[in-house]
């Protein structure tokens, strides 16, 4: 599976989820990362890379 499709699968559960009640996604495309803000206000950095 091409890291690509991966990262784009994975925005997509992460956006369309009902119990992780995501406020924003914010995507860095060159450094292969995602910044998942929570309606509490607490961010997690999401960083994806292929073996």
């Amino acid at each position: 599976m091409e890291l690509n499709y991966f990262k784009d699968l994975l925005f997509d559960l992460i956006n369309e989820s009902d119990t992780l009640d995501v406020q924003d996604i914010q995507s860095d495309d060159k450094s292969n990362t995602f910044t998942v803000t929570v309606n509490d206000g607490t961010k997690f950095d999401i960083c994806c890379k292929s073996e």
